[in-house]
């Protein structure tokens, strides 16, 4: 029997997170099960919390690449338009989620987390590609060639 695979996406409406198979988020038949607002693969990154790390991150069936950020770090902020760039380009391929390392510590301390911005590729919910600083579209692409 072949699996299902599923992933988990926030709402657009009512920001209820949602798990549904890869097929219906990419063919637009996926709808919230709160408000019933159409559901789709995010084309732009996600903000995460403590709460929702682990299902959108731990137990997401496809590649997720996370950003560790803050809002005082520069070099983070340089990062927010190439990674919107990223996740557009990408979308249903890959997830970008962003997680504030300031409003959520606990969450970031398991990656040892010490510099910023800090990108972690996960694929079923380990670590596989650890990528540190600001930088071109271009390049981050190079450097997650063949891993998404």
């Amino acid at each position: 029997m072949e699996k299902i695979m599923a992933e988990t996406v926030r709402c657009p409406g009512c920001g209820a997170p949602n798990r549904a198979p890869l097929d219906s988020l990419r063919d637009g038949k996926a709808h919230c099960g709160n408000c019933k607002a159409a559901l789709a693969m995010p084309a732009k990154p996600v903000e995460t919390t403590d709460k929702l790390f682990e299902s959108e991150v731990l137990k997401g069936e496809l590649p997720v690449l996370v950003d560790f950020w803050a809002s005082w770090c520069a070099p983070c902020r340089m990062m927010a338009p190439v990674l919107e760039q990223f996740a557009a380009k990408h979308a249903g391929r890959v997830k970008v989620v962003k997680l504030d390392t300031e409003a959520y510590p606990q969450t970031a301390a398991p990656y040892n987390v010490q510099s910023i911005p800090l990108l972690l590729l996960f694929k079923n919910g380990q670590v596989v590609k650890q990528v540190v600083g600001a930088m071109l579209l271009a390049r981050l692409e190079a450097e997650l060639a063949g891993m998404i």
